[in-house]
């Protein structure tokens, strides 16, 4: 039993996440800066999620054969190269549009397989690190999002200071770092080493894996509402990042270090919520305190930027939205984790990320088309009224009351009848809550806001 490995991931996470939380900033400021339109910033944020789609769709069978340690190090290592050469290329004054939307989409393409394969090692890390994936689920998103608030208050400075070029190149080296961190210390983890096939390596047992994953979401009802709805409100809150945020920063706020303590607020306040609800969150009904949640992390901060036009208010709204959503995804992973067995973990956390993710390319460029069709107010009041429609969901589906109860999945995913659950799966917590997930922003569905 070691907590090395766990520890080298949280690591590799959080500078990996600090970094990422800079580029969430300065490549929408930097966009704006050059070419002063929110509907390029949307075509730039349409081509750097679009891939992500398709290699989440694509990944979970890949990530096995290959080995989950070599794809995140081999992640992080293109994302480097990726988001380093926007800078260089800028510096050399060579670099045109289309050049930032196509190595955005190279850091899309691989960004997605590498979080899944550290996502998915959850479990067997939890196990060895001798804790219950609750709370290893709870730890790692809190670590996650203070990674996430320190990255983003780090960017609005060294935006105001040195420019979103400088930012760029920050982002660069710490994925350079987290791909060193998981090759050093998860050699001899058996879960993150290539997995056998089960038969002869070909297209059509791929075909077959990949089918797999899709069967047990779509049969599995609970899943399912879980991804359509964190599909919506991903692209909701790609359009809030990527585009509705910055315009709203520069045109009422005063610039870009405004706009990197508010996201900073918000991922302060995320990580008490994710702290919060790992040392209590078990003790309450998981749907109350998901819907709840919910509610608090999505619409506010849309009103909160359309009718004022100073920080201190969207603050607050940032501050009550970061506490709600940080109690989201320890939440979204144990469901996921104690319904999805540990041989098809890899493929349901692929298709699920690919739902999840399927309509951020267009939030992106549907908030940029609003904002310079109608104007930033306008495009909020809609945004944010969706958003408070798509959180209702789990008080009306029954399927959402089944996260209050321990479950059989051969049940749940029509494959079988009723039996105990073996006791050998690794990584699945046996302890039930009393009474009883992402995006952004990896295995779980999980809201890309947080």
């Amino acid at each position: 039993m070691s907590r090395r490995p766990f520890a080298a991931v949280l690591a590799a996470n959080a500078i990996s996440i600090a970094g990422s939380a800079v580029t969430l900033i300065s490549v929408p400021w930097f966009v704006l800066q050059t070419t002063g339109s929110a509907g390029r910033a949307g075509v730039v944020a349409f081509c750097a999620t679009l891939p992500v789609i398709v290699a989440a769709l694509v990944g979970g069978p890949v990530i096995d054969r290959i080995g989950r340690r070599r794809v995140s190090a081999l992640s992080d290592l293109v994302c480097a190269v990726s988001v380093g050469a926007i800078p260089l290329l800028h510096y050399a004054g060579v670099l045109e549009f289309w050049m930032l939307c196509a190595l955005m989409a190279v850091g899309g393409l691989v960004h997605t397989p590498g979080l899944t394969a550290r996502g998915v090692l959850l479990p067997s890390l939890a196990e060895h690190a001798g804790t219950t994936v609750g709370r290893a689920a709870s730890l790692y998103d809190a670590v996650s999002r203070g990674a996430r608030m320190i990255g983003a208050a780090l960017a609005g400075v060294l935006i105001a200071f040195f420019g979103a070029e400088s930012a760029l190149l920050l982002d660069a080296a710490t994925f350079a770092v987290s791909a060193l961190l998981v090759s050093a210390f998860l050699r001899g983890v058996p879960a993150a080493e290539p997995q056998p096939a089960a038969g002869k390596i070909s297209f059509a047992g791929y075909r077959a894996e990949l089918a797999e994953g899709w069967s047990f979401l779509t049969r599995t009802r609970l899943l399912l509402g879980i991804t359509v709805m964190v599909m919506m409100t991903n692209g909701l809150d790609q359009g809030w990042s990527a585009v509705l945020l910055p315009v709203h920063g520069r045109e009422a706020l005063g610039g870009a270090t405004a706009v990197g303590l508010l996201v900073s607020v918000f991922g302060g306040f995320a990580l008490l919520g994710a702290l919060l609800y790992g040392v209590w969150g078990e003790r309450f009904p998981r749907r109350a305190v998901f819907t709840a949640a919910f509610l608090l992390c999505g619409a506010p901060r849309y009103a909160a930027a359309a009718f004022t036009d100073t920080p201190l208010p969207l603050a607050v709204a940032m501050a009550l939205s970061g506490l709600g959503a940080g109690m989201l995804n320890p939440i979204l992973t144990t469901v996921i984790y104690e319904r999805v067995p540990e041989e098809l973990r890899s493929r349901v956390s692929g298709v699920t990320t690919a739902g999840c993710e399927l309509t951020m390319p267009l939030g992106g460029l549907a908030a940029g088309l609003l904002v310079d069709g109608f104007g930033a107010t306008r495009a909020l009041l809609l945004f944010g009224g969706t958003y408070l429609l798509v959180t209702l969901s789990p008080l009306v589906f029954p399927a959402w009351r089944t996260m209050e109860r321990p479950v059989d999945r051969a049940v749940e995913s029509g494959r079988g009848p009723a039996g105990p659950e073996p006791a050998d799966q690794p990584g699945i917590s046996r302890k039930e809550p009393a009474l009883p997930g992402s995006a952004h922003e990896a295995p779980a569905p999980r809201p890309s806001a947080s």
